[in-house]
């Protein structure tokens, strides 16, 4: 095994947090939450990946407060879950003694269908905007948040992160890209205010910053804090690298203390995160709404171009990032082989997050510690994507087929 490859493979620590290796799980929501309740289905899924070798995994998309969520499906950080979060953390260091679990913090912001609001009267965001994903559920337009909306939204954050802590996650990821809410502040495509929360991207920045300080206080100096951002967001007027690498800087300056460089925005155009086949089809097959699913055939080829898979397809980008910053980095994107792990690490990395290639194979760090000519079979046709709103949640098709044949 090449230097590499052992360092890959080898204890590590994310700030004071121990790890066994460098492998962590991606943030992926999982559809496995319904009625937003954490239980069975979402353990097993998680519990499967840390049994598997995997030193982190991330419970993807917890939202910060009810009105935050996409769907109504979707997990929230509130007390009515305590002794499910609880559980469930403490299942999962059970069943693979040593790991270490990340909840991924974010807010929708004002891309959301979610008919079940609490607090608002429709979705919230930086500036007023036609809510695309929500014109099919009756929520076609989302309001500009308030200071007094910014100011709440921060606290949510503070809320959620105590209660995270509490629970026994060892650590958070902030998710300020995607074209979530944070991300949605930092991007001048849909952030158009004209008070000190736009404009300049020193203004755009202000609530990112602000939420990561509140998320600081709550959990202290010694818990790592990981933040995902956004390489560009694949659209004219959107974020581009050059300012990414300014929002990444900031962070970095601020204490952040590993930065995950993605790419795309949900809203805009989701397969520059992807890549490989688009999610068209699969979603026009689950969706349930017609009015939805005819726009996804009317418009879908439009809303989810076409862009050729290649393996370590951030690369480039993301080490320009690195050679910005100070804080640990971790890479995501196109990681599904032990020679690209090797050149991950060769690059100077400290971690890989892999989402697509752990659904295929819970089991990847095992088999690829093992071999290193291992072939994980994952060909990126995105069908799992496609799932989230199935019956039960995202599952690996190809793994279902060959269990069937």
């Amino acid at each position: 095994m090449s230097d590499h490859l052992t360092r890959a493979f080898s204890p590590a620590t994310l700030g004071q947090l121990p790890l066994k290796n460098r492998i962590l799980k991606a943030a992926t929501y999982e559809g496995k939450t319904p009625e937003g309740i954490p239980g069975e289905l979402l353990l097993n899924f998680h519990k499967g990946i840390v049994q598997g070798g995997t030193a982190m995994t991330t419970i993807g998309y917890c939202t910060t407060e009810a009105d935050g969520r996409i769907n109504d499906q979707m997990m929230w950080m509130h007390e009515g879950i305590r002794d499910q979060l609880t559980h469930m953390n403490r299942e999962l260091k059970n069943a693979a003694p040593g790991v270490a679990i990340s909840g991924q913090m974010t807010h929708c912001g004002n891309f959301s269908k979610n008919r079940k609001l609490q607090r608002l009267k429709r979705p919230l965001g930086p500036s007023r905007q036609f809510n695309s994903l929500g014109a099919a559920s009756g929520m076609p337009f989302a309001g500009a948040m308030t200071v007094r909306d910014i100011d709440y939204l921060v606290q949510t954050y503070a809320d959620a992160a105590r209660l995270m802590k509490e629970t026994g996650f060892d650590a958070v990821e902030i998710h300020f890209s995607h074209g979530y809410g944070l991300s949605q502040f930092i991007s001048p495509r849909t952030n158009r205010r004209t008070d000190e929360y736009g404009g300049s991207l020193t203004n755009r920045m202000r609530l990112p910053l602000r939420a990561l300080e509140a998320v600081r206080k709550a959990v202290g100096g010694d818990f790592p804090i990981l933040g995902k951002i956004g390489l560009t967001d694949g659209i004219k007027d959107g974020l581009h690298i050059d300012e990414a690498i300014e929002v990444a800087a900031m962070l970095d300056t601020a204490g952040i203390d590993a930065l995950i460089c993605s790419g795309g925005t949900s809203s805009f155009n989701p397969m520059l995160y992807f890549r490989g086949d688009t999610l068209e089809k699969g979603l026009i097959e689950v969706e349930k709404n017609p009015i939805m699913k005819l726009g996804l055939k009317l418009i879908g080829s439009r809303m989810f171009r076409f862009y050729p898979y290649e393996e370590l397809y951030f690369l480039d980008d993301a080490k320009r990032v690195r050679d910005r910053v100070n804080c640990q980095m971790v890479y995501i994107g196109g990681c599904t082989d032990v020679p690209s792990i090797e050149k991950v690490m060769a690059e100077g990395f400290d971690f890989i997050q892999l989402g697509r290639p752990l659904i295929k194979d819970p089991d990847f760090v095992k088999h690829a510690m093992a071999d290193r000519n291992y072939k994980n079979g994952c060909i990126h046709c995105n069908r799992c994507a496609s799932l989230i709103e199935a019956p039960g949640g995202i599952y690996c098709p190809l793994n279902l087929e060959a269990e069937a044949s």
